[in-house]
């Protein structure tokens, strides 16, 4: 059963219902004179002859008909049901057919099909009669629309989003314009609520973007004169203080705002060409300093592969006058780069440790204090190892092993004492 429509867009469109083809053999019969009979509630009634034909020709050939007067009312159905149409013109139909069910030619379920069409015109009367709400219920939803886009309006009358609300505001124009339905009198007091908020934001936007006009010109006047900064500082050969300045000047750029657009990227253009003749020298300075630097490198490099090949064990003041002569050397090849200063140094205090460390074994093993220690650690082992023997020899085994037991500590400290002057 269709449904009672509401007020349906003015795009909408009926498809065309899609209606299946009745079994004729359900709903009737041709008897052997061709007599051709459609079964009713009321009982069966004849409705035609048929002799062009079988009697299967014949069933299918009524069968069609009733297709044809079942796919009418299916399509007034799809009217009512989207709204689309006038509903006094589909009820008009609706009662058109109606009055041939009694007399209709055709093979099908009729009863059902005037069932059908008694809905159809009980929905055209309520269709008709709530037309005139509908029209009602669209002239409100109408002025709802328009006074909801008033209000977003004058919300957007503070706004400071130029470009956004801007656009945003243009786009309510077309959107109102889609909107209809509303008695002209009503339209033109909604129409000049929506120009009062449109009007406030475009005088504020135009204020703003004068006063903006106005900065950009002070901002224009305060890059002029960091650009003759600038321009001065760009032959100074004072390399780190005048980096120093050019990185405060870029600071003042940054705060002082945009010029005009016409102008600012060739404010900025001669900005930056200042700089880049002052970084451009720097960094041909440092370039020659670096290469010369990594030069040095590569000296105290050769230095050090001189130096790792030094044998103290062969010969300590001979390796300390080599290691002399290196040090030498090295403090007239210059400096290195930053990053290698660590590793170069670090590997030649290798190399000098070495050689400390064999002059102090020389000095220890010489050391008279040493040798004085060493000899005083060796006279008490050798002083209770023969307490030992004297006291076993005379069977006093309990004296012979506190004898022993005190030359074995003494041992110990005889051997770190050894090994100090060994280290």
């Amino acid at each position: 059963m269709p449904a009672t429509p509401t007020h349906a867009p003015a795009h909408s469109t009926v498809v065309e219902p899609v209606v299946d083809s009745v079994d004729p053999h359900e709903w009737g019969r041709i008897d052997d004179d061709g007599v051709v009979y459609v079964r009713t509630a009321a009982g069966e009634r004849a409705i035609g002859n048929w002799q062009a034909g079988d009697a299967e020709a014949g069933l299918a050939h009524f069968g069609r008909k009733f297709d044809d007067f079942n796919t009418e009312i299916a399509l007034l159905e799809a009217r009512l049901a989207s709204g689309t149409g006038d509903p006094k013109a589909t009820k008009a139909q609706a009662i058109a057919l109606r009055d041939q069910v009694e007399s209709l030619s055709a093979i099908g379920d009729l009863d059902n099909a005037a069932v059908r069409l008694e809905i159809v015109i009980g929905v055209a009367d309520a269709a008709i009669a709530g037309a005139s709400t509908a029209r009602i219920a669209a002239r409100n939803a109408a002025i709802k629309a328009k006074e909801d886009l008033c209000a977003e309006a004058e919300a957007l009358a503070e706004s400071t989003q130029w470009k956004s609300t801007g656009d945003r505001l243009k786009a309510i124009v077309d959107e109102w314009r889609t909107i209809r339905g509303i008695d002209r009198k009503t339209d033109d007091a909604l129409w000049k609520r929506f120009a009062k908020a449109r009007d406030t934001f475009t005088r504020r936007r135009g204020s703003h973007f004068a006063e903006l006009d106005k900065q950009r010109g002070a901002a224009r006047e305060a890059k002029e004169e960091l650009i003759k900064r600038a321009e001065a500082l760009s032959d100074a050969s004072d390399w780190g203080e005048t980096a120093a300045k050019y990185r405060a000047l870029m600071e003042e750029w940054k705060a002082t705002g945009r010029a005009p657009r016409d102008v600012e990227d060739a404010l900025w253009a001669r900005f930056r060409a200042a700089q880049e003749k002052f970084f451009s020298r720097r960094n041909k300075v440092f370039s020659d300093r670096d290469a010369e630097f990594a030069a040095n490198a590569a000296t105290k490099e050769k230095l050090l592969t001189e130096a790792e090949k030094i044998d103290p064990a062969a010969g300590l003041d001979q390796a300390k006058a080599k290691m002399r002569s290196i040090h030498e050397r090295w403090e007239a090849a210059g400096k290195v780069p930053r990053e290698r200063i660590r590793d170069l140094d670090q590997r030649l205090k290798t190399i000098e440790d070495r050689i400390k460390a064999a002059e102090d074994r020389q000095w220890r093993r010489t050391d008279p204090e040493t040798d004085a220690r060493v000899a005083q650690f060796r006279a008490r082992v050798e002083s209770f190892q023969a307490q030992a023997a004297k006291a076993r020899a005379a069977g006093d085994e309990r004296k012979a092993k506190q004898a022993e037991a005190q030359a074995k500590q003494w041992e110990e400290w005889l051997k770190t004492a050894q090994s100090a002057v060994d280290r």
